[in-house]
């Protein structure tokens, strides 16, 4: 089957703006990026040029016309290689660049781990060249947040940015009941010695989840029974063979990440210890890792989803003017086979 295309219009180019505005080609240039040493007249004429053209399509002249850059930044504070190996990450970036495809708005990916990384990002982000910045797994005390205050930069953080409440806007999910709702689960399972691994506490998680387990056990949480992770397999792994070591009568461990509860679980099994027989194991986030462990990881469910909504929502509403906003979204119980 054959068909006829009709002719194609010609997309508008540079030489087009200049001839439309009756100036050179050198002075459009320069008054599409930043209007330097472009008089008044010249530039609305160039302005007036690029809209009855349609040179629109035109990154630097549409940013020129609408004072806006039409591209979200998505900054990781975390190293590159945490984007590949936490599935948390992997799934808040693709579901917030789908919500963003709704808006016509592409997500650009940034890693801002170290202090170089920072500097640069700190750098292209204040630049202009995005209209806002969804932030995730930012630590306390880390300048970038400071920095796109600053700025004055449209900014919405995965979790509630410790230090900056009420100032930033964030989206989270309620990390503190979500722990309490897992450490019930295992008082309930009849657990007496029941110990914790944290994440990071400079992070919101990490904070929040060790005061969920706090709330319900009180005086039960002694030293002997909490360890400190990092949010890696490896991080788990050697928190678990520090509890071990400090308290080897603990019967269940309350981890507060699935990647961390993965390596929990295999020092628990390599020394000998029956899950959940032995030691009842659950986990937090109900990632893909969860369901494939054996035996299958007892977790809280974050909302991913819903987290990521929240997140491009608020940054528009941010991007168009309106004050900073914060949603803190439930969590629910899973219950597998580790409890």
């Amino acid at each position: 089957m054959t068909g006829r295309l009709g002719k194609s219009r010609a997309r508008p180019t540079i030489h087009d703006v200049a001839a439309e505005a009756g100036v050179s080609r050198g002075t459009v240039s320069r008054a599409l990026n930043g209007g330097r040493n472009v008089s008044p007249v010249a530039l609305e004429a160039v302005l007036a040029a690029v809209r009855k053209t349609g040179y629109v399509a035109n990154s630097a002249a549409r940013s020129l016309v609408t004072q806006r850059a039409h591209s979200i930044a998505f900054v990781l504070t975390e190293p590159q290689s945490r984007l590949f190996e936490d599935p948390n990450f992997s799934i808040l970036l693709q579901a917030c660049t789908q919500e963003l495809a709704e808006h016509d708005l592409p997500l650009l990916l940034m890693t801002a781990s170290s202090d170089v990384e920072r500097k640069r990002t700190s750098r292209f982000l204040a630049a202009g060249h995005v209209d806002g910045v969804l932030l995730v797994s930012s630590h306390t005390g880390n300048p970038l947040v400071d920095e796109l205050v600053q700025f004055d930069i449209p900014v919405v953080t995965c979790g509630k940015p410790l230090g900056h409440e009420g100032v930033v806007a964030y989206a989270a999910a309620d990390d503190r009941a979500g722990a309490r709702s897992m450490v019930r689960h295992l008082r309930e399972r009849g657990r007496t010695r029941i110990a914790t691994i944290t994440g990071p506490l400079d992070t919101p998680g990490g904070v929040e989840r060790l005061a969920g387990y706090r709330d319900v056990l009180g005086a039960d949480a002694a030293p002997a029974l909490i360890a400190h992770g990092d949010y890696t397999r490896a991080g788990g792994e050697a928190a678990m063979a520090e509890l071990l070591a400090k308290a080897p009568d603990l019967d269940a461990v309350f981890v507060a990440s699935d990647l961390m509860a993965a390596g929990a679980l295999t020092v628990l099994q390599d020394a000998g210890l029956r899950v959940p027989r032995d030691v009842a194991l659950g986990g937090f986030d109900d990632s893909g890792i969860a369901s494939t462990t054996r035996p299958a990881l007892t977790t809280v469910r974050q909302p991913f989803e819903r987290i990521t909504r929240e997140m491009v929502r608020l940054l528009l509403d941010l991007v168009a003017g309106l004050p900073p906003a914060a949603a803190l979204l439930p969590t629910e119980l899973v219950v597998r086979d580790s409890t």
